[in-house]
């Protein structure tokens, strides 16, 4: 099962002793400012969680799996996350 917003915005509450809107403004604040320095291409470090890298994907060919026709594909920018060896450890 995933972990959703709402049960984060939740745990907050509870465990925060929080009102629902001031968890819901805490998440909502820190999931802005996450978006905010991933658009602006710099990396989010969570030091014992991860860290969230923006890279930089050239054009490259691509194929349209419905038809089989060749396309070029457009370069874009790319989220990739990297886990810390703590939570890696955590997780095996």
């Amino acid at each position: 099962m995933a972990l959703t917003k709402a049960d984060i915005i939740n745990a907050v509450q509870t465990e925060g002793g929080f009102t629902k809107h001031q968890s819901t403004e805490i998440i909502e604040g820190l999931i802005e400012l996450i978006k905010n320095k991933l658009e602006n291409g710099e990396d989010v470090l969570i030091s014992g969680f991860g860290k969230f890298c923006v890279m930089e994907k050239g054009e490259r060919r691509g194929r349209n799996p419905a038809t089989g026709e060749d396309l070029m594909l457009a370069p874009r920018r790319v989220v990739t996350f990297k886990c810390s060896g703590k939570l890696r450890d955590k997780i095996n």
